[in-house]
């Protein structure tokens, strides 16, 4: 696979709620993949130097939204890219077992600097991928992840979401300022 084949590109928006999201993909046909709650643990090596180059190591454990797990998958993204939307280069490869990949790359020195669960709902659409986030502390997103920017802004037109504000800082940049603010802990945040 080439480099281009591994690009993530998406856009992010804040929403108030996502039943009309919901419900306008509902009415549009797209295929409903499933609700989860993700256990997310970012890593990083103690002199900080993935966060400095703009890159990140994530270990993700899914469970369907009853409890069963799902998957697990590592993540490495690479420095975004110039661009209205998130562009950045992304190589992640399931494991069967997050708890023991996380394990590892503790044992090689990395350090779990931000964890944290969130609820994700997966809609397919012509081509995108549409996730409907709720996020402790922060709220309610939908990420919108597709071929290239172009299919993105079409088809969140069609869904009402063309002229939403982009956000375009991560879950764990927005995550990080919200416990500075509130005084606690990037480890460990979830639904209470």
């Amino acid at each position: 696979m080439t480099a281009d084949g591994m690009l993530e590109i998406e856009a992010k928006v804040r929403v108030d709620d996502h039943e009309p999201v919901r419900a306008r993909l509902k009415a549009l046909g797209a295929r409903f993949i499933g609700r989860y709650v993700e256990t997310n643990y970012i890593l990083d090596l103690p002199d900080g130097s993935l966060r400095d180059r703009g890159c990140g190591l994530r270990v993700r454990e899914m469970c369907v939204e009853q409890g069963e797990p799902a998957a697990a998958t590592m993540t490495y993204k690479g420095p975004r890219r110039e661009s209205t939307m998130k562009v950045r280069e992304e190589i992640e490869v399931e494991v069967s077992d997050g708890g023991t990949a996380l394990a590892i790359v503790q044992a090689i020195g990395f350090e779990t600097v931000v964890s944290y669960r969130k609820r994700r709902e997966r809609w397919e659409l012509d081509g995108c991928l549409f996730e409907l986030d709720e996020v402790p502390m922060l709220g309610w997103f939908v990420e919108i992840e597709g071929a290239d920017e172009a299919t993105i802004q079409r088809t969140m037109n069609k869904v009402g979401l063309g002229s939403a504000v982009h956000v375009s800082k991560s879950y764990v940049g927005l995550l990080a300022e919200a416990c500075r603010a509130a005084g606690r802990s990037t480890i460990g945040i979830g639904f209470e």
